[in-house]
């Protein structure tokens, strides 16, 4: 089966809407994948599947068939890395059942620990890090060979553009675009960094393809991925590191994040477009500008500010001042006035007073966000919190500013989905609601779930109109518009 015998058979299974996974008839081996942590890890999966494709493995969610096991791990909390640990222990059994099965750890985790997971895991056959997908072919023959295989080079280039992803588990509606790779930013108390390596991205004309060829597949929705997505810039390849070090003439002729936004804006007006995740020093005027200029652009803004205290954003080495972090705020409800937009909030970071946690708060109260992502600080080796900055926080005062934010977000959740109550509102239909067959559940412009009952005439990635009767603090109910 060549190169278009394949994407033809992809292109039958996403259209059919209920294979979650593609089969090759002459495929003989199993893989079976898991992934863990960022919407990155899910495309980079994707990316795996399609790679182990053409190497002769089907992709499987039975565990038991699996001739291959691959984890895509994450590290950015201790906590995502415990769970993969006592997963690895869940493949004992498996492993005693039918010993061939080789077990691989790829991600983040990977990365950080390298060679040393196959001491401290001792079923992990093969380790493999972000950039090092392409070299799963070789790493395989490895194993065949019976031997461990590793390969945690990172790249200086984007490193699968050319590669169409598998979609797996697609609900064939929306699906993720990867625009960027790695970080520059070096928040202390982070790891992505070291184990995604210096910021580079993605060519544009990869990138409207790749759209494009989902849009030839039906899907209604993309998401633009990447570690900081409003620090996209093409200049013909390259780190970002090294862009002012390039001629004027290709400086002038690049291509930041704004420019990118509108082209698939333009480009695909029929498409919504999302992206994910920004950085508040990133996040400029002409990216507002353009989200208010296209329909199309989903209007919510993922935009992490993690305290709502100077101090402990200097601390944490953040780009931008809680002052400043406002005035973003404030220019994004200026030009797109139904904006939602949500958060990523540390507790207990080091140092950390009542006086800090209550700037905090303070600065949920400006912002009144629609739902944010919050967590404990837990340090993360290899990062530059942990090399100079004391864990001084006790734990149990950790978990009692995280509930004091929790709470403080469910309050402001609750007060920004009552703002629907009464309005007509565009869904587009992803799947059958979780709780009954009976009822659909799609989400809106700001990304609010939305359930509303079926009437028999429409379908997924279907747009709707719906009138909401109702809420709770994480989801709309409605009626669908005639």
């Amino acid at each position: 089966m060549n190169q278009n015998d394949i994407l033809k058979k992809i292109d039958e299974n996403l259209q059919g809407g209920t294979t979650k996974y593609f089969q090759a008839p002459e495929n003989t081996k199993k893989v079976y994948i898991e992934s863990y942590g960022c919407q990155m890890n899910i495309n980079d999966s994707e990316i795996v599947a399609s790679i182990l494709l053409k190497q002769g493995f089907n992709t499987t969610d039975n565990l038991d068939e699996a001739d291959l096991v691959l984890i895509n791990t994450c590290s950015i909390r201790e906590k995502a890395e415990t769970t993969v640990r006592n997963r690895l222990k869940h493949f004992n059994k498996l492993k005693k059942n039918k010993p061939q099965t080789r077990i691989g750890l790829m991600g983040c985790m990977a990365e950080r620990l390298k060679e040393k997971i196959l001491e401290e895991e001792q079923l992990v056959d093969l380790v493999v890090g972000p950039d090092a997908y392409r070299d799963l072919p070789n790493l395989i023959n490895e194993l065949e060979d019976g031997r461990k295989a590793v390969n945690v080079l990172l790249s200086k280039d984007e490193t699968y553009a050319d590669i169409e992803p598998v979609r797996l588990n697609s609900n064939s509606v929306s699906a993720f675009v990867s625009i960027t790779r790695g970080c520059d930013n070096m928040c202390t108390f982070c790891v992505v960094p070291f184990t995604r390596g210096r910021e580079r991205s993605r060519n544009p004309e990869s990138i409207l393809h790749e759209i494009e060829v989902l849009q030839d597949k039906g899907f209604k929705e993309v998401t633009l991925l990447g570690q900081n997505v409003d620090s996209y810039l093409w200049y013909g390849g390259g780190l970002k590191k090294d862009f002012d070090k390039q001629p004027e003439e290709i400086k002038k002729n690049a291509v930041d994040f704004a420019a990118l936004l509108d082209m698939v804006a333009t480009r695909f007006p029929g498409m919504r477009i999302r992206f994910s995740t920004s950085n508040p020093q990133d996040f400029s005027l002409n990216v507002i500008k353009t989200m208010a200029k296209h329909p199309n652009i989903a209007k919510h803004i993922h935009l992490p500010v993690q305290s709502g205290s100077d101090r402990i954003l200097k601390l944490m080495n953040r780009k931008h001042t809680v002052a400043q972090y406002k005035k973003t705020i404030d220019a994004i409800r200026k030009y797109i006035p139904d904006v939602a937009i949500s958060h990523d909030m540390i507790a207990g970071f080091s140092t950390e007073t009542e006086e800090d946690h209550q700037a905090t708060l303070d600065l949920m109260d400006y912002v009144k966000y629609d739902f944010g992502f919050m967590f404990a600080y837990s340090v993360r080796p290899g990062t530059l919190g942990a090399k100079k900055l004391s864990d001084d926080v006790p734990h149990h005062v950790k978990l009692r500013r995280l509930r004091e934010i929790i709470d403080k977000q469910q309050e402001h959740s609750l007060y920004r989905m009552q703002q629907f109550i009464g309005k007509q509102v565009e869904v587009l239909i992803e799947d059958n609601s979780k709780k009954s067959d009976k009822h659909w559940m799609g989400r809106n412009s700001q990304n609010a779930v939305v359930i509303f009952e079926k009437t028999g005439k429409e379908k997924p990635g279907d747009l709707v109109q719906v009138t909401i009767n109702d809420c709770t603090s994480a989801t709309l109910f409605g009626e669908l518009m005639n």
